[in-house]
């Protein structure tokens, strides 16, 4: 199906431009992420949309839970420049990396944890051979 209009995208259109299922799509809806209009039981998407799917897909690519996605993506205000949307995202992205480093520290311990027990048990191993 192709669009009706030139600013309006089919639920096809955005999930072939995106690598996306159109049921991923719908389940955003169902999530209350987007909200497209309807033209009888067809979905009809405008760009804000489209953006709004892309901002969505970044934030899932950034590890952001769709909840954290929708609380930044929903404080969009160009009126006032965005800044506290901003902000908030900023505040985000370094509690993400945060984490992420804390789990690279434990994956690097048990790495390491690894290594010990297999030296010992090599070693053992070894003595049992001789």
């Amino acid at each position: 199906m192709s669009s009706t209009t030139a600013d309006s995208y089919s639920i096809s259109e955005l999930a072939q431009e995106f690598g996306i299922t159109t049921r991923t799509i719908r389940f955003y809806e169902d999530k209350g992420l987007m909200s497209p209009e309807r033209r009888g039981q067809t979905r009809v998407y405008t760009p804000e949309d489209r953006v709004r799917l892309k901002l969505i897909l970044r934030g899932k690519r950034l590890g952001f839970s769709l909840d954290e996605s929708r609380e930044i993506i929903d404080m969009y205000d160009p009126a006032h420049g965005n800044v506290e949307q901003l902000n908030r995202l900023l505040e985000r992205i370094d509690s993400k990396r945060q984490q992420l480093l804390q789990q690279q520290r434990d994956i690097e311990k048990v790495l390491s944890q690894l290594d010990e027990a297999t030296a010992r048990t090599r070693a053992a191993l070894k003595q049992q051979t001789d």
